[in-house]
């Protein structure tokens, strides 16, 4: 070689290699200089227990942009995706130089930009950070900023996090970001398996988002999928038959909302805590939209003004698997922005249940146990049925199933309406009283406040064997009261109660014996409830006008105890059994239980009465101190034939006839004696027990002998 062309080959090498070795140095400083990973602005998202989004909420622009992993995408769209827009994304380090002298030489070759040239990276680059300017100086500046910043993502992020930020800000149209925005918004679901012309229409979306927009340009879209599905048809990515196929599957006409379950329960949730992005709720998404879906039927029966709302509870954990918190949330003739599962409303004869069970608890009553239904008057007091008849003797489950007011009262007197208060309470769901007023008899047919949600919290306590949950709304946070269970009633008691309210009379049309329920009125025919559970969930259901104005005629048997058994019906074939009753559980028939047990309140209905037994001393409310082992002394007085003494609702003894008893508290705390004679009358007092060595607590079973 001649001296002069080797110095110009020598040239050319050095210059080569000054060009790529500024080239690295340039390279080396921009992934140098790269900012943290971007922090977005997304949607909030309200999801049900399986992750499943229930509501997303609007960015506060108005644009709707939902977070998304490459795990939770359908794994065809990504590899469309990628084949259509960057195949060699996994390769290059955001700039593929080949796609850009392809697309230099189109521009040169046609006169006009035919295709781009920008990787996957330079795009997300873009969409970070827009460029406005139409020159070709600006156009310019623009590209080799997208260079520079998708140089310095793929120096920060991995390519499923700079995919992910794609799938995430990509344009559908409109204000849809992101392809699960845009799943939900043109197909009505999220993009997790999506058919070969779904996703062919996602991908060719957002190179033209407004022109090519399905709502709008029909058309346009139906030919921009059929330009991808045949690209990647003879690219060998999907057969011919395919192809064929998803050309004649028909594109959407318009777009769909996005998901709005449990609107009222999702709007709490962002209120709670407005700082996450993400709430994961105990609802069960599914049965939500199936209870809506029955709501939104039935309230088209129910006549104008009325609306209704339904609660689901899980009996064990006390979790919220749904709430229905009204017809519609839009219709604002029946008050759909208020949340009608948490109104204190009057709840009628829907606490019976528990009035009965304290009785069952201090063993003043069983089932079986026989109560007169007969006119009675307490002072001013003179409670009437419903119907203003009266059954004559009945049975106390029977007293219960019929929904007697008569019996319910004399039981609410036996075992004391502020102590019925005060265990509601304690369990975690206290009535609502008036300021200043006090519980009285009128407690057990009504008289109270009490909300949807805390009704059913207290039927899960009866299906849980007496123990009552605090509400868990949040999968992510902690209940809505004390946490732990509260006793409620004792198992045994709960297992009675169970028992006889899976014995209600059905509504028509319904087979009986597949839960256990209870209907309510409230007084002048305001609201309507039913409350029902199987072994594992508690539905409660609320009908009536949002304003409180009385509906002549709605009942709780007709209006909303359908209502109860249809939502079974449309979540579960088979109600879940209950669980077994406690071996504590006196199965017997009338004939066969003690003979305190036989009858109720023979002579008139309420403990202490005159002829029934009396409790002299120690007077109820007493403190007693508590010497060591020594026994207690218990006077009766009065009463028929034999006595037999109940010790927190425990027989503490056989049958006797001593009027001075002796017995010994297990511990020291609160204790209920009561003395029950032969013929059903019994008398009740609470005591507290003080020991100068013993620990606060519940006093256990007593000893008693008679002398």
């Amino acid at each position: 070689m001649r001296p002069a062309l080797q110095r110009l080959a020598a040239g050319g090498l050095l210059g080569a290699m000054l060009l790529g070795g500024g080239s690295i140095a340039w390279l080396a400083g921009v992934r140098a200089s790269a900012p943290p990973p971007p922090l977005l602005a997304l949607s909030v998202e309200v999801r049900d227990r399986e992750g499943r989004l229930l509501r997303p909420f609007a960015l506060p622009d108005g644009r709707w942009r939902l977070p998304a992993q490459t795990r939770d995408i359908d794994r065809r769209f990504r590899d469309m995706l990628i084949a259509y827009e960057d195949r060699r994304f996994y390769a290059h380090g955001g700039v593929d130089p080949l796609a850009l002298l392809r697309a230099a030489g189109q521009m040169l070759r046609h006169g006009r930009i035919v295709s781009g040239g920008s990787t996957l990276t330079m795009q997300v680059a873009r969409l970070l950070e827009p460029r406005e300017g139409s020159g070709f100086a600006a156009k310019l500046g623009a590209k080799l900023a997208e260079i520079r910043r998708a140089i310095q993502l793929e120096a920060r992020l991995s390519k499923d996090e700079i995919l992910a930020l794609y799938l995430t800000l990509a344009p559908y149209g409109g204000n849809i970001e992101g392809v699960r925005a845009a799943s939900l918004a043109w197909f009505g679901k999220e993009p997790r398996r999506l058919s070969l012309a779904e996703a062919a229409l996602l991908v060719a979306l957002p190179q033209a988002p407004e022109s090519r927009r399905p709502d709008r340009f029909p058309q346009r879209a139906a030919r921009a999928r059929e330009k991808v599905l045949t690209r990647l048809g003879e690219a060998g990515l999907f057969g011919p038959a395919e192809v064929e196929y998803a050309l004649r599957a028909p594109a959407p006409g318009g777009r769909l909302d996005l998901p709005k379950l449990a609107p009222h329960a999702a709007e709490e949730a962002r209120r709670q805590q407005p700082a996450l992005q993400r709430h994961d709720l105990a609802i069960d998404g599914s049965a939500q939209a199936r209870l809506e879906e029955l709501a939104m039927e039935r309230v088209r029966e129910l006549g104008t003004g009325v609306s209704l709302a339904l609660v689901m509870v899980d009996n064990a954990s006390g979790e919220v698997l749904a709430r229905v918190s009204g017809a519609d949330p839009l219709d604002a003739t029946r008050a759909g922005a208020v949340d009608l599962t948490r109104a204190i409303r009057s709840p009628g004869s829907t606490l019976k249940p528990f009035i009965y069970g304290l009785a069952f608890e201090d063993g003043i009553a069983h089932p079986e146990t026989l109560i007169e239904d007969r006119p009675a008057r307490f002072g001013a007091y003179r409670p009437r049925n419903f119907d203003r008849d009266y059954q004559g003797t009945v049975s106390v489950r029977q007293a219960l199933q019929l929904s007697l007011n008569v019996p319910a009262v004399v039981l609410l007197q036996a075992v004391g309406p502020q102590r019925l208060a005060s265990r509601l309470g304690q369990s975690g769901f206290a009535l609502k009283l008036p300021p200043g007023e006090v519980p009285g008899l009128a407690v057990g047919l009504g008289g109270v406040g009490m909300s949807l949600d805390a009704l059913a919290g207290l039927y899960a306590g009866i299906a849980n064997g007496g123990r009552a949950q605090a509400l868990r709304e949040r999968l992510d946070g902690a209940a809505s009261g004390p946490d732990g269970a509260r006793e409620l009633m004792s198992p045994v008691a709960a297992a009675y109660l169970a028992q006889s309210l899976a014995g209600t009379p059905a509504p028509r049309n319904e087979r009986a014996g597949r839960i256990a329920f209870k209907t309510g009125t409230s007084f002048g025919y305001r609201d309507a409830w039913a409350v029902g559970f199987d072994g594992r969930r508690t539905i409660a259901v609320w009908v009536g006008r949002p304003d409180g104005q009385p509906v002549p005629g709605m009942i709780g048997r007709e209006a909303a105890a359908p209502i109860l058994f249809e939502a079974f019906a449309r979540l579960v074939t088979r109600p879940a059994p209950f669980a077994p009753a406690p071996r504590e559980a006196i199965e017997a028939k009338n004939a066969q239980l003690p003979p305190p047990l036989r009858f109720f309140g023979r002579a008139s209905g309420q403990g202490g009465a005159e002829g029934g037994p009396k409790i002299a001393f120690p007077p109820d409310g007493a403190n007693l101190e508590r010497d060591g082992d020594e026994p207690m002394v218990l006077k009766v007085s009065g009463g028929t034939g034999a006595l037999t003494v109940f010790v927190d609702g425990v027989p503490a003894s056989q049958p006797a006839g001593a009027a001075t008893l002796f017995w010994r508290p297990a511990g020291a705390g609160f204790v209920r004696l009561t003395v029950m004679d032969a013929a059903g009358s019994s008398d009740s007092v609470t005591l507290r027990i003080r020991g100068a060595a013993d620990e606060e607590g519940a006093a256990q079973k007593g000893r008693l002998s008679g002398r």
